[in-house]
């Protein structure tokens, strides 16, 4: 039986460095890995090139996660994206930001990210058993027990960074969430978020890889509006993604209806009004004129003359109301029915997890059990796309390395 002083059940970027910085009081550490290498999870970030974190003020990243975003105010605030950046230049990494704020590192490789953490792991001497899943977690009066196919793990100290659901082939199948709820914690259900929308007889296949910048649009449920959303959009052979919808994906579910307003209007009403006055007055004028004439690409604006089957010699004069008001609405209001969610194949996370009732935000250690931490994506955190979820995890490791090492 393996005695250490602290355990971290997962290695990716959460108990890596959640390990790495409880290494700094000298305790015998070990992370215990079900895969063959760590953070394969990590290696798929920003589409292998790792988007670690966003610039700009780190207040700004409370509006990105959701309704739980307050209970990471002290995580983040503690742990800081500059804070983040500051540890990996240390080690030699450089980094460069997008003008939206993305910010990657210069070589625009994960595995580059993922060296460090692995190098630091080494140099502070933490054992890390890789191929070792764990079975099942216990304790006994004030030590943990982690059945293993290897033999059974003490400690006095565990930390859960098992992930959620998403991508289970990098290995996130839910372990923690099960341990979790066996230990008494209130599992909040899951489902898959960050992730692209079905959409049920979609339409516009042939238009698959046209994308509109902030594009906004309304969310539907049974006939009642549930909200408005705002961001980049991006139409695909089977629905549609970008980060306007996958940054939202978390409040839709199946059955959910979206209307896109494609042309940007800021007011619909007084879009319309000057559209039908303009198709009124148009006379000879051929409707596909005055539609190519709008902030669409040519290819788009042709879409939309076929969804409303108007033909391409219809002249203004002849466009009749019935026809007129399709029009308007496919381009301000054009509906679509949510078919599903991408699955956990595709999230990019998991909405859902412990519940953060369960867990003492300005240390992550559970409420329920002593010495038990959950930080990343076991919890019920999800932040939006753009580096917002590994600076979550890295800020939780950090604050929960920091309540472990004064205790």
């Amino acid at each position: 039986m393996e005695q250490f002083d602290v355990i971290i059940v997962g290695g990716g970027p959460a108990g890596l460095f959640a390990a790495i910085m409880c290494a700094e009081k000298k305790q015998r550490i070990a992370i215990l890995e079900k895969n063959k290498s760590c953070g394969r999870k990590l290696l798929m970030a920003g589409a292998g090139k790792c988007n670690i974190t966003q610039a700009g003020d780190i207040h700004h990243f409370l509006t990105c996660y959701g309704p739980n975003a307050k209970f990471l105010k002290h995580a983040l605030l503690s742990f800081q994206n500059e804070d983040l950046l500051k540890f990996f230049r240390k080690r030699g990494l450089e980094f460069m930001t997008t003008e939206k704020g993305k910010v990657f590192p210069k070589s625009l490789k994960s595995q580059d990210v993922l060296n460090v953490l692995l190098d630091e792991c080494r140099r502070r001497k933490i054992e890390i058993h890789y191929e070792t899943p764990v079975e099942s977690l216990q304790k006994e009066e004030e030590t943990f027990y982690l059945n293993t196919p290897h033999g059974t793990y003490q400690s006095k100290v565990v930390v859960v960074a098992t992930g959620g659901l998403s991508y289970p082939h990098t290995g996130s199948t839910g372990d923690g969430l099960i341990w979790a709820k066996s230990l008494g914690h209130k599992i909040i259900p899951t489902k898959p978020a960050l992730t692209p929308l079905k959409i049920k007889n979609y339409e516009l296949v042939d238009m698959s890889g046209t994308s509109f910048e902030d594009l906004s649009y309304t969310l539907w449920r049974g006939g009642k509006k549930i909200g408005t959303y705002q961001g980049d959009f991006l139409l695909t052979h089977t629905g549609v993604s970008g980060p306007g919808i996958i940054n939202n994906s978390r409040f839709m579910q199946s059955g959910d209806v979206i209307k896109c307003n494609f042309v940007g209007a800021e007011s619909i009403d007084e879009f319309r009004s000057q559209l039908t006055k303009k198709l009124n007055q148009g006379g000879k004028t051929l409707v596909k004129t005055i539609v190519r004439e709008l902030n669409l690409t040519k290819r788009f604006a042709d879409k939309i003359l076929e969804l409303c089957s108007i033909d391409s010699e219809l002249k203004c004069a002849e466009l009749n109301k019935a026809t007129r008001q399709k029009l308007l609405t496919t381009l301000t209001e054009y509906e679509m029915e949510v078919k599903e969610l991408g699955g956990y194949h595709v999230a990019m996370v998991t909405t859902g997890g412990v519940s953060l009732k369960d867990i003492k935000p300005k240390t992550m250690e559970s409420k329920k059990v002593s010495n038990l931490y959950f930080v990343g994506e076991v919890t019920d955190i999800d932040g939006d796309t753009g580096g917002y979820n590994i600076q979550a995890a890295m800020s939780m490791g950090y604050i929960a390395a920091q309540a472990i090492n004064t205790n």
